[in-house]
């Protein structure tokens, strides 16, 4: 028995240092902003590893597709005499309905959300959609990817209004129609629902819970699969859990201390440093890549508005600048780090159901932009997560302090990992540990040219036009519905709003008629 416990005692020495070494790499690098290209060296193998699958997969389906063909022909050639005749036709009736369940069933898989797979066509036609939350804007909807892969605006055009002359020789009752025809649409495939569900994979990336549909497919797979699931959950997971909490503790302590200068310019010295350094640690727990376009449009002030995937869209953007954040005020591990901040900068935090709290909060956001010593405040004017392949509408009290607008468009890969956080299903706790067992976290930032309220310009018409340029740019679906119907039910005014659509284009004017 001593003998056993010496070797272990020898062998944990010996693996414990190299591992202590390899861990205070890592923390010292983050710290100081540098990397040894490890990761993206990492990433790159990802992707042939990714590849080497797609194309086992692809194979895999050509053999099936070759055996089933072979077995159809071959009853077909043992059909002999007026009973074998019978006997074979029932057969081979069998087997082909079978066979046509099956290539149904694979279909029902490829036809998701309105699309099919192999031809990228769209089953729904939104060209003359009408169901929208303002009729009355003629609204340029989307920024979508044509078959060369550029991102092209669509505009939706509604249908015309008829004057009276018009109805007169025309109307019938197909005028309704293009209700009936948008309500089925959107029974099929609504632009919200599938908005707050994780974003489908082309191909699987190798993680169980992205291929729902999982089957046997060959021995490499699932050997590849087998050392990946060891490799993340038994060495990834325990380094990213371990990184985590030291930047973790590392905020409290520090931002604790820093809470106790004075206020001046040493005190924003020291918080801008121990703020990068917090983030650039908390990335590497995630083994995030973040490449940052455009960073002479970086703010040093104003208001900066951006995309809302998950909360480490803040860990994205930090890891290059200080912000002030902005935001509801949270429980567990999300409110260790607000309330860790807030004690040696300005940020504001606020209950999303107090009214009076959310005057209070405009109030406190012009006097923060007031001051030029202060951060740019990082705000997200979505007010919820929404899966990164869309821009929903921004909420226009951001707009409305009167401060330059610095946009940025944050856009994740899903292959690596998805970032998205559906709150609704996973708690914080879930969602990170989903986090640090994916692969990696890769993302592009753009940080685009400062905008400025037009003379004229509504707040409501500047954060779209705002919206507009953040979606164009991350590649993103430009929609006008309030992200918060993940929560609540469509507002009465806005079925009000269509009925008036409607009664206007069936209006007819009794002046004209007389």
């Amino acid at each position: 028995m001593a003998l056993i416990w010496s070797v272990v005692s020898v062998s944990c020495s010996i693996l414990v240092m190299p591992f202590l070494m390899f861990l205070l790499a890592i923390i010292f690098l983050a710290s100081i902003g540098k990397s040894l290209g490890v990761r993206r060296l990492y990433v790159k193998m990802l992707l042939k590893i990714f590849e080497y699958g797609r194309e086992n997969i692809e194979i895999a389906k050509k053999d099936r597709h070759t055996s089933c063909d072979n077995s159809e022909n071959e009853d077909e050639d043992d059909v002999e005499g007026q009973r074998d005749k019978e006997k074979g036709s029932s057969n081979v009736t069998c087997h082909y309905l079978n066979h046509s369940n099956h290539m149904l069933h694979k279909m029902d898989r490829k036809l998701k959300n309105g699309v099919l797979a192999n031809n990228s066509t769209s089953v729904i036609s939104r060209e003359d959609l009408i169901l929208v939350p303002d009729p009355e804007q003629n609204y340029t909807s989307a920024s979508t990817v044509n078959s060369e892969g550029d991102h092209t605006a669509v505009i939706h055009n509604f249908p015309r209004r008829r004057s009276f002359e018009t109805l007169k020789r025309e109307f019938e009752l197909s005028d309704c129609l293009n209700f009936v025809k948008a309500g089925v649409e959107a029974i099929i495939e609504d632009q919200v629902t599938h908005r707050f569900e994780a974003e489908e994979l082309k191909s699987w990336n190798l993680l169980t819970r992205t291929n729902l549909h999982y089957e046997f497919i060959s021995w490499r797979l699932s050997f590849i699969w087998m050392v990946g699931f060891l490799m993340r959950y038994c060495f990834l997971l325990p380094v990213r859990v371990l990184i985590c909490f030291i930047g973790t503790v590392w905020i409290v302590m520090a931002m604790l201390l820093i809470g106790l200068v004075p206020d001046g310019h040493m005190k924003r010295w020291l918080h801008k440093h121990a703020y990068l350094i917090t983030f650039r640690i908390l990335a590497r727990s995630l083994s995030a890549i973040i490449t940052v376009h455009n960073k002479q449009y970086m703010p040093s002030g104003g208001v900066c508005v951006a995309n809302h995937t998950s909360p480490i869209d803040i860990v994205m953007l930090s890891t290059e600048n200080c912000f002030s954040l902005i935001g509801q005020r949270h429980g567990g591990f999300l409110g260790i780090l607000q309330r860790a901040l807030a004690r040696a900068s300005p940020h504001i935090w606020f209950e999303r159901s107090e009214v009076k709290d959310r005057e209070a909060v405009a109030k406190r956001l012009r006097q923060h932009v007031s001051d030029p010593r202060n951060p740019p405040i990082l705000i997200f004017p979505e007010g919820t997560c929404i899966n990164n392949t869309s821009v929903m509408q921004f909420k226009k009290g951001s707009f409305e302090v009167g401060s330059v607008i610095y946009p940025v468009a944050i856009k994740y890969d899903p292959k690596f990992g998805d970032a998205f956080w559906n709150s609704s299903r996973y708690s914080m706790m879930q969602y990170l540990y989903l986090m640090m067992t994916s692969w990696a976290i890769v993302c592009d930032v753009w940080y685009l040219p400062p905008m400025y309220q037009q003379e004229g310009e509504s707040a409501i018409d500047f954060a779209n036009r705002v919206k507009s340029a953040i979606a164009r740019q991350g590649g993103l679906v430009d929609l006008m519905w309030d992200g918060q119907l993940k929560r609540m039910k469509a507002k009465p005014e806005w079925k009000e709003k269509q009925q008036e659509e409607f009664s206007k284009r069936l209006k007819i004017d009794t002046k004209k008629q007389e």
